[in-house]
């Protein structure tokens, strides 16, 4: 990597003039600009009000010897990033491991080869250079990363009223206006734009959740004793909805009296895109089991479907940010990828845990658990 020798300042710390005049001179000629002590304590001193980009540091010196003055500067947290170089005659390999163990960046005998030394102190500001590039990138990914969730959850907050809204609108039309009454054209375009509708919403709330999530800004909100089968029953019910559109019967089975300490808010998004997605890949006239059974101080809610499954392949990028995995469902419905991952966070702050089981061209199972309050 090419660097711009005069950007770098290098202090050299040695107790013989004759050496600190020397690797002035060398390190002058090539372009760096220098800081000078002769023992320890000053050069602890300079430190203070100057912050080098690499130290030539002598080992054998009086008053406070290179040992010490390195392991002073690794309890600085300002300074102990400051790579050094020990120039010493000490050449036992117990002296070079201890000057390693202090936070040495590398070692140079003395009495030293001019055109060596520089070509490792090149090296060691090449790395110095190097890291603060790759610093300073990372603070703007940051911002860039910072200001699209922002611009996200804007987006999506603003969205979701009108949205919902619509939604709702949607909903009433495709219940109380009978099929007989449209030609089938008509028909078919308004039980379409439910579904897109639908859709939209979800990814829209999955959005602000997520934006919310990865933020810091999406608070637990925890709720005590909460019954959790009226819960799951009222989840249940409004996904009938979407579900009829496919002909499609969404069965809950089971029963528990237990209740639980958990964000209700949470676990109804959990259920609303776990039955969702049943009912995305389930095909028209098939069943969308939602199974509950209570077992050893946890509540465990199953959604079966018997779609066309999930391949090894793609099971194994469930769950993971960086592979965003999604697929269209057996009407074409599309999805955001986003679903699943909150999902399982939501759970996980809730004390639970989640996991699937799918074989492909049968179905698939998501199951979660959340543990009960006493």
């Amino acid at each position: 990597m090419q660097i711009t020798n005069s950007d770098f300042t290098v202090l050299i710390v040695d107790d013989v003039d004759a050496n600190v005049l020397l690797l002035k001179l060398l390190l002058s000629k090539a372009g760096y600009k220098t800081l000078t002590a002769y023992n320890g304590k000053d050069a602890l001193k300079i430190m203070d009000t100057n912050s080098p980009d690499l130290i030539l540091l002598d080992i054998m010196m009086p008053i406070m010897d290179g040992h010490e003055v390195a392991a002073q500067l690794k309890e600085m947290p300002d300074k102990k990033e400051i790579p050094i170089i020990f120039l010493s005659a000490l050449n036992s390999s117990e002296d070079i491991v201890k000057g390693f163990k202090l936070g040495a960046a590398d070692y140079v005998s003395k009495p030293f080869n001019k055109d060596e030394l520089l070509i490792r102190v090149n090296h060691q500001l090449s790395l110095v250079s190097a890291k603060r590039t790759i610093s300073r990138q990372n603070e703007e990914l940051q911002k860039t990363i910072i200001g699209r969730d922002k611009l996200y959850s804007v987006i999506a907050h603003d969205l979701r009223s009108p949205i919902g809204s619509i939604r709702m609108v949607m909903n009433a039309l495709v219940l109380n206006i009978p099929k007989e009454s449209l030609d089938e054209d008509m028909y078919e375009l308004l039980i379409m734009g439910n579904r897109l509708t639908e859709e939209s919403f979800v990814l829209l709330d999955n959005l602000l959740k997520w934006t919310k999530s990865q933020t810091g800004r999406l608070n637990t909100v925890f709720q005590d004793y909460v019954e959790i089968l009226p819960l799951i029953r009222g989840e249940v019910e409004l996904s009938e909805v979407v579900a009829e559109l496919k002909n499609i019967k969404i069965k809950l089975n089971g029963d528990t009296k237990a209740k639980a300490r958990i964000d209700q808010d949470m676990i109804k998004t959990v259920l609303r895109n776990l039955v969702g997605n049943a009912i995305k890949f389930s095909n028209p006239g098939s069943d969308v089991d939602v199974n509950v059974a209570e077992k050893d101080d946890f509540i465990t809610i199953s959604v079966v479907d018997s779609g066309g499954g999930i391949s090894k392949e793609n099971q194994e990028k469930l769950f993971k940010a960086d592979t965003h995995f999604t697929s269209f469902g057996t009407d074409n419905e599309e999805g955001s990828g986003l679903g699943l991952l909150l999902c399982k966070e939501f759970v996980v702050r809730n004390g639970g845990k989640m996991w699937f089981e799918s074989t492909e061209g049968k179905g698939s199972t998501f199951s979660f658990d959340i543990p009960v309050q006493k």
